[in-house]
């Protein structure tokens, strides 16, 4: 289960603080695969980024006594002045790694970004990113419980998108994912569960198919 506990999230403006979500209290269960719903814009990935403890709420607390991943894909959990192999030295030094040399090169294989590796992230593109993130992900033995997923194959070519996808199928089968994803039949196929996000809350539904009907019925029908 994972619990939020009347939480706020806003941005500072001109006009004041704009809300993400506001006063959110619900309790979603991770006994399924879960699809995050939205259009563009109305948070899903701030979500998924205070699920894994990247972002914090201003008010309130989001706890759950389940192992959270952080969250894998456009935005990811990396260190942007860093580059990715210093990323993967610091992720792997914090839990225990020694000798990190095995861990970065299982990493920089994976993602197969070249000399790049070894350059800041914050010069990489996005799917170069998703890369590395997801590797850091191969590389460990983290045992999550829940693995977060953001838009993780909207972006890398074929080849990624074929060696993530096998990756979920197979090491990820006996893991709860809470998946963003703009591709409805990837949600199906990946998920049980949904959540839609509208009017700055989370709206949980049990089955995927509902939580695609209310998403169509609040953003897609009303256009």
């Amino acid at each position: 289960m994972i619990s939020f506990d009347n939480v706020s999230k806003y941005y500072p403006s001109k006009k004041g603080r704009q809300y993400v979500f506001k006063e959110v209290n619900i309790q979603i269960p991770v006994d399924n695969n879960i699809g995050v719903l939205g259009p563009n814009g109305v948070g899903k990935s701030t979500l998924i980024r205070m699920m894994g403890g990247t972002d914090i709420p201003n008010f309130g607390q989001i706890h759950s006594n389940k192992k959270i991943s952080w969250p894998l894909g456009l935005q990811g959990g990396l260190q942007s002045s860093m580059s990715a192999r210093e990323n993967t030295r610091f992720v792997a030094r914090i839990h225990g790694y020694r000798n990190t040399k095995e861990i970065e090169d299982k990493v920089a294989e994976f993602a197969g970004i070249g000399d790049y590796f070894n350059e800041p992230v914050k010069t990489y593109s996005s799917g170069m990113r998703s890369k590395v993130t997801f590797g850091l992900a191969t590389a460990f033995d983290f045992n999550f419980d829940v693995l977060l997923i953001d838009e993780l194959r909207a972006v890398g070519d074929a080849n990624f998108k074929q060696k993530s996808t096998a990756i979920l199928e197979e090491r990820y089968k006996n893991k709860t994912i809470i998946m963003v994803s703009h591709s409805m039949t990837e949600l199906k196929k990946f998920c049980q569960a949904g959540i839609v996000i509208k009017n700055q809350n989370v709206v949980f539904h049990h089955d995927i198919k509902d939580a695609i009907q209310d998403y169509e019925e609040t953003y897609v029908t009303n256009q």
